[in-house]
């Protein structure tokens, strides 16, 4: 039997996918959600949770809120809107990824970069990520 904790997490951002065929080759915007699937490395805690919703909200939730809600996540290598985007006023910074910001690749780092470091000493490791990015439109990464 396996037991997953699973907290969801909204936000807001905008992105452009270099390459893209069709309409999401331009800049433009979402609302996220994130499923962050947690299990316990050993057991259940005493009381008998994988682990506490808000410590999965007060981690990964924060470091969304603070790196991707409402920040453009740009690919490293769309030299020109990187450039483009430097010169419109911001209150974030541009977040920028060593891959096309596809939602395939976005909740591949996070499951596999960002998750692992924020939950380092939390007893749990996150096993799949699963990203709406549109209500028609998601993907599940997993272990």
């Amino acid at each position: 039997m396996t037991i997953l904790a699973v907290r969801k997490i909204h936000f807001c951002y905008g992105h452009r996918v270099m390459g893209h065929e069709n309409k999401c080759g331009s800049l433009h915007g979402h609302n996220g959600v994130l499923w962050i699937h947690a299990k316990a490395i050993g057991n259940l805690d005493n009381l008998g949770r994988v682990i506490d919703f808000s410590v999965i909200k007060d981690t990964v939730g924060a470091w969304v809120d603070e790196h991707w809600d409402h920040t453009m996540i740009i690919f490293k290598d769309d030299v020109t809107v990187v450039d483009l985007l430097s010169l419109a006023p911001r209150f974030k910074e541009i977040f920028i990824m060593d891959t096309n910001p596809t939602a395939e690749n976005m909740a591949s780092f996070l499951l596999n970069e960002i998750c692992p470091k924020l939950l380092a000493n939390s007893g749990v490791s996150v096993e799949k990520i699963v990203f709406w990015e549109t209500e028609n439109c998601f993907v599940e990464v997993t272990k």
